[in-house]
């Protein structure tokens, strides 16, 4: 992929790269949230957390990437949402991809059988890609998170 031009697809916005200026630590509250009534009694901090240490494990293959378009809506990743993409990690089946097609990037998730590989989209209006030895196809990345706004 050195000498190919990448361009970004139908459903990647933008990528922007991985700098740890300084250490991101937010308050970490001391005990797990209930999704019912919350205890009064719980409303005090017990350490800090790092975000960067919680959500980046390799910093130099880190890469976040913007999403634009709606073919993963059904695996919780919408149009704007950011994806925190690790390329040291190797992909497997099942793993959620982002994926160099035809010099084009893309995010799918990638399937693994006997017989083939294949990129499948997470809404029922997209098609699934089969991947064949004529496709011009890598694995660019794996997506480790989604960051979207509720």
């Amino acid at each position: 992929m050195k000498d190919k031009k990448v361009i970004l697809g139908d459903n990647i916005k933008e990528i922007s790269g991985f700098q740890q200026h300084k250490r991101l630590k937010r308050p970490l509250l001391g005990a797990n949230i209930a999704a019912g009534f919350p205890s009064p009694a719980q409303d005090y901090i017990e350490k800090t957390i790092d975000l960067n240490e919680q959500l980046i494990s390799h910093p130099v293959a880190t890469f976040f990437i913007r999403v634009e378009g709606d073919s993963m809506i059904g695996a919780g990743i919408f149009p704007d949402d950011v994806l925190i993409v690790d390329r040291a990690l190797n992909a497997a089946d099942g793993n959620v991809i982002v994926a160099v097609l035809n010099s084009e990037l893309t995010v799918k998730r990638l399937k693994i059988s006997a017989k083939y590989w294949s990129l499948h989209p997470e809404n029922p209006a997209y098609p699934e890609i089969i991947i064949t030895e004529d496709t011009d196809f890598s694995v660019w990345g794996v997506v480790t998170y989604c960051i979207h706004k509720l």
